[in-house]
C-alpha cells in the first residue's frame, strides 16, 4: 500500500484513534473504528461488482455521514470517484455520466428520482432501502462482514471533479491519490491543525476545497462536524453545539452569515473556541474580514487562492489580512509562482501578467479535453527566460493559470482578471456559454442572448442576461424555464430585453458585450 493515499489514513486512524469521534451530524456520530468498518463493507461490495479497473463511480446525494462513507469507500478501491453536486439538474448529471462513462452511482432516496429521469443503465446503490429492488447501504452493512484488503498506488487516478469551462460544458479535472494526500498535508501544516480540532463540514464535497476538509480531518485524526447551511442561525448553533474550532468558508457563506436582514448576531463569547477561519473560491472584501473578526475574536483569518488545475497556489497570512486585504498572498509550501508577460519574460513589480504555477499540487489534467490541456498544462520551457534550466530537462509540467495578477514590492500577489470571460459567483465558476446554450435550447422565442457579469461585493459577480426577441417575455417566465435546466448559482439575477443587440464589427456572429454595457450603463 502506498503511503500517498487517503486509504492509508483511514487504516492508520482506526488503529491509533479507533475510539475517537471522526464524524458528527446533529445527534449522530461515528468513531474512526466504526467509520473504517463501514467503509470496508461498502468497498467490498463495490469490488464485487467486478467493474473494470479505473471505472468511474459517482456520488450524487445530499450531505451526510453515508456520503462520507461512500467517498472513502470508492477511494479504497481501484475505481475513480466522481462527486456530483446536488445543485446540478438531471440533464447536467447526464452529460457528466456520458463524458466520463460512469458505471455506478451511489445516491439517496431524494436523488433516485432525478437519476430515473435520465438514461443511465449502470449500477445504482442507495443509502436507504427502497421498494425498487436497488441495493442499499443498510443491506450492505447487514450482510457484508468479510475482511477487506486493498492495494492502492499514489500515482493512480483517484478523483474527477467537474467545473464549467469556456466551452460551455463541464470539464472534469483528474486528481491522483498523491494529490489528495499532498493537499491534506500542506493545509494541515500552514493552518497548524491538531487532532483535538473540530472542523466544520459546511462545504459541499463536489470540489477539492470541500473534500480537503474531510482529508485534513483524517490526516490529523481530528473530528469533522457536518452541516448543511440553510439559515445563518442554524449555522451559528452548529458552531456552538459541535464546539467547532476550524471554519472553512466561501465568500458567499460569509455574506449569508452577516445578512443585514438577519436578527441580532450571537455574542462573540459563544465563539471563543474558533481559532481559524479559511476562505477560498472567490475574493473576500475588507467588510467580510472585518465582520468575521468582530464575531470570531480569537480566530485567525486565512484568505486562499487556488486553481482548477492545481489544488492551491497562495494563501495570505493572517498577520497581513488587515494590512493588505486585497492580496491573494504568497506561494504555499512546495510551490513557485511566476508572473510572465506575453513574450515569456518575467514581469516587474506591479506589472500585470499571467500567473504560472510550478511545483507541487498540480493535477493530472482535464478528462477528454485535449484543447484545455494544451492551453493550461505547459512544458517547463515556458519559463526558460525566467529560471535556469540546466541539463535540457523538459519533462516537468507547469500550469499556465489564465489568471492575470501582479506582485508588489514585498512579493505579495494580487489578482486582476481571468484570461477568459468566466464568471465567478457564489464560489463557483460559471461559463456564459453554458447559460446561453440553455436559453437557445429551451426558449426558442429568444433570437439572441448575451450573458455577462457585473461586480457585486456580496457574491463577487452578478450574472446579467440581455436578450432580443420579436416581443418582450416576462422575466419570471424566462427564469422559471432556466431553473429547470441550470444549477441555482447559474441563474441570472437580472433579465433585460432589447429589440436588437450590438454586434462586433469584425465578427457579426459575436455580440459586443462592452458596447452593450455602455448602452445599458452597467
Amino acid at each position: 500500500m502506498s503511503i500517498n493515499c487517503i486509504r492509508t489514513l483511514i487504516e492508520d486512524a482506526q488503529v491509533t484513534h479507533g475510539d475517537k469521534i471522526a464524524l458528527v451530524l446533529n445527534e449522530k456520530s461515528m468513531t474512526y473504528s466504526e467509520l473504517y468498518t463501514k467503509v470496508n463493507q461498502v468497498a467490498y461490495y463495490l469490488n464485487e461488482l467486478n467493474l473494470p479497473k479505473d471505472s468511474r463511480v459517482g456520488v450524487y446525494s445530499n450531505k451526510g455521514i453515508e456520503q462520507v462513507i461512500a467517498i472513502l469507500a470508492i477511494l479504497s478501491t481501484n475505481y475513480i470517484l466522481v462527486p456530483l453536486t446536488k445543485l446540478l439538474k438531471p440533464e447536467q448529471i447526464e452529460y457528466i455520466i456520458n463524458d466520463c462513462d460512469i458505471k455506478c452511482i451511489i445516491t439517496d432516496k431524494l436523488k433516485l428520482q432525478s437519476i430515473e429521469e435520465i438514461s443511465f443503465d449502470g449500477h445504482i446503490v442507495s443509502y436507504e432501502t427502497s421498494d425498487k429492488q436497488i441495493p442499499s447501504f443498510e443491506e450492505i452493512f447487514k450482510y457484508y462482514n468479510k475482511p477487506y484488503v486493498c492495494d492502492i498506488n499514489g500515482h493512480n487516478n483517484a478523483l474527477i471533479t467537474y467545473s464549467f469551462g469556456v466551452s460551455g460544458t463541464p470539464k472534469g479535472i483528474v486528481i491522483s491519490h498523491r494529490n489528495l494526500i499532498d493537499s491534506a498535508r500542506v493545509v494541515s501544516g500552514y493552518l497548524d491543525l491538531k487532532e483535538e480540532d473540530v472542523i466544520s463540514g459546511l462545504l459541499i464535497f463536489n470540489l477539492d476545497y470541500g473534500l480537503n476538509q474531510l482529508f485534513c480531518t483524517l490526516y490529523k485524526r481530528a473530528t469533522l462536524a457536518l452541516h448543511r447551511f440553510i439559515l445563518a442561525g442554524d449555522f451559528f448553533n452548529h458552531i456552538i453545539d459541535d464546539s467547532v474550532t476550524i471554519i472553512p468558508l466561501m465568500p458567499i457563506n460569509i455574506t449569508q452569515m452577516f445578512d443585514e436582514e438577519m436578527q441580532r448576531l450571537p455574542s462573540a463569547e459563544l465563539f471563543a473556541n474558533v481559532k481559524t477561519i479559511t476562505s477560498s473560491g472567490g475574493n473576500v472584501t475588507h467588510k467580510m474580514i472585518s465582520e468575521c473578526k468582530k464575531l470570531f475574536t480569537n480566530a485567525n483569518f486565512y484568505s486562499m487562492h487556488g486553481l482548477t488545475e492545481a489544488f492551491r497556489s497562495t494563501y495570505l497570512d493572517p498577520s497581513q489580512v488587515g494590512i493588505r486585504p486585497d492580496s491573494i498572498g504568497k506561494a504555499i509550501s512546495d510551490v513557485e509562482l511566476y508572473v510572465i508577460n506575453k513574450d515569456g519574460k518575467e514581469c516587474g513589480v506591479r506589472e500585470v501578467g499571467e500567473l504560472i504555477h510550478r511545483g507541487g499540487y498540480i493535477y493530472k489534467g482535464f478528462w477528454n479535453a485535449p484543447e484545455q490541456n494544451e492551453q493550461r498544462f505547459k512544458s517547463i520551457q515556458i519559463l526558460k527566460d525566467v529560471i535556469n534550466l540546466e541539463g535540457q530537462l523538459t519533462d516537468e509540467i507547469v500550469v499556465a493559470s489564465g489568471d492575470y495578477v501582479y506582485k508588489d514590492e514585498e512579493g505579495y500577489f494580487y489578482f486582476v482578471a481571468r484570461h477568459d470571460n468566466m464568471i465567478k459567483t457564489r464560489g463557483f465558476r460559471v461559463s456564459p456559454l453554458e447559460i446561453e446554450s440553455a436559453v437557445a435550447k429551451n426558449i426558442p422565442q429568444i433570437e439572441q442572448c448575451a450573458i455577462f457579469s457585473i461586480d457585486n461585493e456580496l457574491i463577487e459577480e452578478e450574472i446579467i442576461m440581455v436578450y432580443s426577441a420579436s416581443s418582450e417575455i416576462a422575466p419570471k417566465e424566462i427564469l422559471f424555464e432556466l431553473k429547470k435546466h441550470l444549477a441555482s448559482y447559474m441563474i441570472p439575477s437580472r433579465v433585460i430585453y432589447k429589440k436588437s443587440l450590438p454586434l462586433i464589427q469584425s465578427d457579426k456572429n459575436k455580440i459586443n458585450i462592452d458596447e452593450l454595457k455602455k448602452e445599458l450603463e452597467i
